[in-house]
């Protein structure tokens, strides 16, 4: 009994240490999971979504049993699952513990590798995607509706209805997407090759995005695109940038304040409607200045804000956040990325989702990752008014490969490791 024991260890210790199958496991995940992605950004609705999600569990799960951690790393995947699996008891939603098993499941794996390989297969699907749109083969090339920039005095409050507009989608179902899926894949490129980039080459993709758009009509996605081009370029060109704690510290202000100004935003909705309301009917907006100052950022965000307020039960407000969420909160849809993460996973999922992303800062300061610096930032940033990132598909938050991967094979401020 004994020998055959040793045997199956023998058998498992190989398989975990010497042989390629974990690896090819995680890849096999990895491409269902953005191949869902890609299928997802089409008008394709995929009728298997549901199987592939306990499938690509399954790869992952497999990935975790073949690989070898600390006793406190298993200690913290327990605790994790245990909370994730409490989450899908009160919800019925199983993301947050494919989510844990996704991260756990990413050590050992070369983090730059597996950008890299990510960003392949993204940009090939989302190129099909537009190939069919243009040739006509399947998808629309262009979407005519109300898409709601009008103000609400010069629409709502009055009972006119929006102007409609055209905007391209090229296949992607909404400009949005078309313009989410440009940043995503800049970002991930431009830390992929960071650096070899030369300047012209932010120029070149600055240029690119100019024209996604001049399609979409997307200032947000361009103003995004434009900062994370000017402060990659600024990493890269001046390198001492890199090694200054001071610019890590702001990346942490920025990551404060994007979620400050969210839980601020839950919880004054209501009373920014009222105000943009009173302003208009009687010349006075009855509120404080704080309240009339968030109105004015809600004008310029597409009234993401008011947004929250749509529903009967104010959906997205902080009166329908709770300790773990529920199954209502998992049907409705709004653009606010970090009230989404209160909203759908419930304050303490939430809470321990931040706190995952302030370790990843923190891991990027200790290995002076400045391009991983701002694409941290600006992804805080973008998720405070769209919810890309926070999706039931893992293929699409490239922050999730950054918290385990390993980042030996990363961007480097040495240029002997870049070599």
């Amino acid at each position: 009994m004994a020998a055959v024991k040793n045997r199956i260890w023998d058998l498992y210790r190989r398989l975990r240490d010497e042989s390629p199958l974990p690896r090819l496991i995680f890849y096999i995940g990895l491409t269902i999971e953005l191949l869902m992605v890609i299928v997802d950004k089409s008008n394709y609705v995929n009728p298997i979504e549901g199987w592939l999600f306990r499938v690509t569990f399954l790869l992952f799960a497999a990935k975790l049993l073949l690989t070898k951690y600390e006793l406190r790393e298993w200690i913290l995947i327990f605790l994790l699952e245990g909370i994730a699996l409490v989450s899908y008891r009160v919800t019925g939603e199983n993301e947050l513990i494919r989510m844990v098993t996704f991260v756990a499941a990413c050590k050992e794996i070369p983090l730059r590798e597996a950008l890299k390989y990510t960003f392949f297969v993204t940009l090939a699907g989302c190129l099909c995607i537009v190939a069919l749109s243009v040739t006509g083969i399947y998808g629309d090339i262009s979407l005519t509706q109300i898409y709601g920039h009008d103000a609400a005095e010069e629409t709502i409050y009055i009972g006119v209805e929006g102007e409609k507009e055209t905007r391209y989608t090229l296949g992607m179902g909404h400009p949005n997407a078309l313009s989410c899926m440009a940043f995503m894949l800049t970002a991930l490129g431009v830390y992929v090759w960071f650096e070899k980039l030369k300047w012209y080459g932010y120029l070149l993709l600055f240029l690119l995005n100019t024209g996604v758009c001049l399609l979409t009509k997307s200032k947000t996605g361009m103003l995004i695109v434009a900062v994370f081009l000017l402060g990659a370029c600024l990493m890269r060109l001046v390198r001492p940038f890199r090694e200054k704690s001071f610019f890590y510290l702001c990346g942490l202000l920025v990551f404060v304040l994007c979620i400050a100004f969210s839980v601020d935003a839950a919880v004054c909705a209501q009373r920014v409607r009222d105000a943009q309301w009173n302003a208009f009917f009687y010349n006075n907006p009855r509120d404080n200045a704080h309240i009339v100052a968030l109105g004015k950022i809600d004008r310029h965000i597409s009234g993401r804000i008011i947004s929250l307020t749509e529903t009967n039960r104010k959906d997205g407000m902080i009166r329908t956040w709770s300790a773990f969420s529920c199954e209502e909160n998992t049907k409705h849809y709004f653009d606010m990325g970090w009230v989404k993460v209160f909203y759908r996973y419930g304050v303490i999922p939430g809470s321990l989702y931040v706190a995952a992303h302030l370790y990843l800062l923190w891991k990027l300061w200790k290995r002076r990752d400045g391009c991983g610096l701002v694409v941290f930032v600006m992804f805080a940033v973008y998720t405070v008014v769209e919810a890309h990132l926070v999706s039931v598909y893992l293929g699409r938050n490239y922050l999730l490969l950054f918290l385990v991967a390993e980042s030996a094979s990363t961007v480097s401020c040495d240029p002997k490791m870049t070599e």
